[in-house]
């Protein structure tokens, strides 16, 4: 074999080589290796100063009394205490000073009492607070029966229902006792009602049974007002519970005003109360 031949297979030799590297290397996974520098955060320690402000041991809720063991001292950053809050280093005795008072707003467990969510002894009522513009606040008698076996609270709303027998006489007939149930007022908001806690409520570490209320105050219009009272002259007043959806105070009242002394039965009736009792007489048509 030729000199030449001989060079020129070697050089193939060397390029297949060569190839087969190339295809090997370009099969093989690569690893990039980056050299990443993170810049180093000194954290210092910074001291916040504390103070101790009032508290609720408990949740409220709107036109409850707050009680001494309702409250306590909490340790809260200074820079967080807003103004109004109850500080002990300045007030020592807010414990006794708003023990007593009633809540107007919604207070939460361990949150800081505030002078805004709250009526102290002394100051204005609570009720003309709570009300809404134009409307009064009536009080009907209660009882388990007649307030849904208790579980009416401050905020619930209720339907008003009368019961009473009442007495018809057509012409020289004899008089006929019949018992009557109207619906007087709807979506009527409950006040107040002189129950000391809710259900459930804990008080020194122990749950405590609801205790039933007698009197329950009602948030009417001026005329449902009358309407109320004079319907506790002619019979009994029972509240029956609403629904929380129906709580809207744009829901319908209906009130019954025709009750307070007026037509029943298109223009043929007039009530008369006597004895406490409405009389129904009828009346002859022309």
């Amino acid at each position: 074999m030729s000199p030449m031949r001989i060079i020129i297979l070697l050089l193939a030799l060397v390029a297949a080589g060569g190839a087969a590297l190339l295809v090997s290397r370009m099969s093989q996974p690569q690893v990039v290796t980056d050299t990443v520098t993170r810049d180093k955060k000194v954290i210092e320690n910074v001291e916040v100063s504390e103070i101790k402000v009032l508290t609720a041991t408990r949740d409220f809720a709107i036109g409850e009394q707050i009680k001494p063991e309702d409250l306590k001292w909490a340790v809260w950053p200074e820079k967080g205490v807003v103004e109004g809050q109850f500080v002990e280093s300045a007030q020592p005795d807010a414990i006794e000073e708003v023990a007593g008072a009633i809540t107007k707003l919604p207070i939460f467990k361990h949150e800081p009492i505030l002078p805004q969510r709250i009526v102290k002894k002394g100051e204005a009522g609570l009720l003309p607070v709570l009300m809404e513009a134009d409307m009064r606040a009536v009080a009907v008698g209660i009882s388990p029966e007649s307030a849904s076996g208790g579980f009416i609270l401050p905020n619930d709303r209720v339907d008003l229902i009368l019961t009473y027998v009442e007495e018809i006489q057509t012409g020289n007939g004899p008089t006929i006792e019949r018992g009557i149930a109207r619906t007087l007022v709807q979506n009527v908001r409950v006040l107040a009602i002189d129950q000391a806690v809710s259900p459930g409520t804990a008080v020194d570490g122990e749950v405590e049974a609801t205790r039933i209320g007698n009197t329950a105050t009602l948030e009417v219009s001026s005329k449902e007002a009358e309407l109320v009272a004079l319907s506790q002259s002619m019979g009994e007043l029972t509240l029956v519970l609403r629904p929380l959806d129906e709580n809207a105070v744009s829901a319908p009242r209906n009130p019954r005003y025709e009750m307070n002394g007026g037509d029943l039965d298109g223009g043929n009736t007039v009530t008369l109360i006597r004895n406490s009792k409405p009389q129904v007489m009828t009346m002859g048509v022309n």
